[in-house]
């Protein structure tokens, strides 16, 4: 069997590359465990050198995978070399953190001397899309590696030239062989490699689909599991908003990376009152936006990753309009080659409407007015997923209150919705579960160990009506 991988701007196959056969599978599977027995016994200090090689490797390299992600799935140049550097900032992160994230934490208790260890569960599985082909990867790796786990990456078939770059990044930094290892399979291979019993965790970036699947097969096998899913992130604009500063925003976090992002707004909910200008404001600056060519560095937007992706989002676009929804800008595919669709902004959505239920990828937004602030929230809520959120608003007081009620793993008060290594990142709902980035992402993957010291002396007959706290479970 063999994988492609297709330039979306063109429609021009790139490479081929041959699957790896069960033999294939196995030596890597083998590899990465031996590496686990050694790697798990480097010092922290030896690991963070190591993830501070990858760092320099990655801004060495940054302009060649830059490019060669863009030729892979589309995203402008410009924002691929950014991608670059926040990966190269994500390894210092942890090479920076990880020895106190990971430290032995003391607890008072009876005994003599009580602490909690934190340790590393083995090699981890990763099924990571497209969308982010080097940023998904390493936001993962980097805090596994750093806890003393290896790593095997499945990554999205359309990306699988980022995959053995990334396994290449490692490789000549000094990450010891075997330690990280890029599996060449198809989706269908997955369930199979989650059984291995040479699989301690399994992490997924994904579709709420492909988190059903892998959480069933993981928990048949019963391994630890982390799931970044979908989202349909919602941009709340509450009638004191500065509305120029929040429509300049929404633009960036509406069609950053072609609106292809999990945590992209999608839904932008606003106070009747102000919802006219807004839109207004919003069209006007999504209006301005280049698209083309991804490598050029003027564009801004470039094509969708994939032809069935623009298929999809076009049906969802489509069964909105016919439902009511008013296309204020774009809405349609744009022809010619290349997998290319017009920044396109939806008023009069409501929410029996694809726009607003389904999770869309790509560069649509989606405006629904709401009444007041409490009607906001509800609609906010109104969604199976719970990933991020925004929320515009001169009173912080206020906007800090009603954050609290937004079910998302995230709000972002004046901002847009961003991973940030320093705080935790991942969703509620269908969204998923778990964390990754911050202090709780590098706990993720480790065995949290409980250990209790007696006293050095023989302990005392166990006297009748003793303490119930002690007492075994």
């Amino acid at each position: 069997m063999s994988i492609q991988s297709i330039n979306p701007a063109t429609e021009e196959v790139i490479a081929t590359f041959a699957a790896f056969g069960e033999g294939q599978v196995s030596e890597a599977l083998d590899q990465a465990r031996a590496a686990f027995q050694r790697w798990r016994q480097t010092p922290f200090a030896e690991r963070a050198d190591l993830l501070r090689r990858v760092a320099a490797y990655l801004r060495h390299h940054s302009a060649e995978l830059a490019r060669d992600a863009t030729l892979e799935m589309g995203k402008p140049i410009v924002e691929s070399e950014a991608e670059i550097e926040k990966c190269a900032w994500n390894c210092e992160f942890y090479a920076d953190n990880a020895a106190a994230f990971l430290a032995d934490e003391p607890v008072v208790t009876n005994a003599a001397a009580s602490y909690v260890s934190y340790l590393p569960l083995g090699v981890v599985l990763a099924v990571m899309p497209w969308n982010f082909p080097y940023w998904q990867v390493i936001r993962f790796a980097a805090p596994a590696l750093m806890a003393g786990n290896t790593a095997v990456l499945k990554h999205a078939s359309n990306v699988t030239g980022a995959a053995l770059a990334i396994e290449r990044v490692f490789r000549e930094a000094g990450l010891p062989e075997g330690a990280f290892r890029t599996l060449i399979v198809p989706g269908s291979e997955v369930e199979r490699i989650i059984a291995d019993p040479r699989i301690a965790a399994v992490t997924l970036t994904g579709s709420d689909a492909a988190g059903v699947s892998v959480a069933a097969a993981a928990g048949r096998a019963l391994k630890k599991t982390v799931l970044e899913l979908g989202g349909s992130d919602p941009f709340i604009v509450l009638e004191d908003a500065d509305l120029d500063a929040a429509a300049r925003m929404a633009v960036r976090s509406r069609y950053q990376n072609t609106g292809q992002s999990c945590i992209a707004a999608k839904r932008f909910i606003v106070a009747d009152a102000v919802a006219e200008s807004f839109v207004e404001k919003l069209a006007a600056e999504a209006a301005r936006l280049r698209v083309g060519d991804p490598l050029d560095r003027e564009t801004q937007v470039g094509p969708l990753a994939r032809g069935d992706l623009r298929e999809a989002l076009e049906r969802q676009v489509r069964a909105s309009v016919e439902m009511g929804a008013r296309v204020v800008l774009g809405g349609t595919p744009i022809a010619g080659k290349g997998y290319f669709y017009a920044p396109t902004v939806l008023a009069d959505v409501t929410p029996e409407m694809p726009a607003f239920r389904e999770e869309t990828f790509g560069p649509v937004a989606a405006v629904i007015r709401a009444r007041d602030a409490a009607e906001a929230v509800a609609l906010a809520n109104d969604s199976p997923y719970g990933l991020g959120g925004n929320l515009w608003t001169r009173d912080i007081q206020r906007g800090r209150e009603l954050a609290r009620r937004i079910e998302s793993g995230g709000v972002f008060i004046n901002g847009m919705t961003a991973s940030d290594p320093r705080l935790p990142f991942g969703g509620v709902k269908r969204s998923g579960y778990g964390r990754e980035l911050s202090v709780f992402g590098i706990r993720e993957f480790t065995n949290i160990q409980t250990v209790w010291i007696g006293p050095a002396a023989a302990s005392a007959p166990m006297k009748a009506h003793s303490d119930p706290r002690a007492t075994t479970e």
